[in-house]
């Protein structure tokens, strides 16, 4: 894209890279008084301010109860899907798990606090799984997708697996049949959805 992005008016945001390589924890700045908040939840100026060109075309909202866990997750190649998800009722603990054959991060994790309290926002590419425990009696669960859902394309992998080694805060979770028999890391590599240094 070419030109001089817009001068910044209103709310911005913070977008701040974690230590994985495409995985960034997102700050929208928010106003709040007696009568309750406001704030932009997503704006495409305001991320095209900031570098980041995605163009999302699908909205998807979860509601989970205390101990669910879901998890991880992605989409392949086949319909690769960056994602930008928030915490909009309630709170969970949000992961992301590196996949990409050959990153120096490879089975690498990251993990943050979502809340309706604290608005704070993760998105991470494609070339991520990712998964989330619900901490609160109830969580609502928003996330913003670059591509379409695709049965076909979808990847799985284990949750609990030892070579990840996610320090979940929750003990015995409520999982989907699919979730408590996701494949190994181990697994996975034999058949990588994604190398590192490819674009999805």
């Amino acid at each position: 894209m070419t030109g001089l992005a817009a001068p910044k008016q209103g709310m911005d945001m913070t977008v701040t890279p974690t230590e994985i390589e495409g995985v960034f924890v997102i700050q929208p700045e928010w106003f709040e008084d007696e009568r309750g908040f406001f704030f932009e939840s997503y704006s495409k100026r305001r991320w095209e301010q900031h570098g980041l060109y995605l163009d999302f075309v699908q909205d998807n909202h979860s509601r989970s109860a205390k101990g669910v866990l879901r998890g991880f997750h992605f989409q392949n190649s086949l319909a690769p899907q960056h994602r930008l998800v928030r915490c909009t009722v309630g709170a969970i603990w949000d992961v992301v798990v590196d996949i990409r054959a050959g990153s120096p991060t490879f089975g690498r994790w990251f993990g943050i606090e979502l809340s309706a309290t604290n608005r704070t926002q993760l998105l991470m590419g494609p070339e991520f799984a990712h998964g989330f425990a619900v901490l609160s009696d109830i969580a609502e669960v928003q996330y913003k997708t670059t591509g379409f859902h695709h049965p076909a394309a979808e990847g799985l992998l284990a949750w609990d697996d030892p070579d990840v080694g996610v320090p979940w805060p929750i003990e015995n979770p409520t999982l989907s049949a699919k979730d408590s028999t996701n494949p190994s890391l181990a697994t996975y590599l034999a058949n990588p959805a994604f190398h590192y240094g490819e674009t999805a």
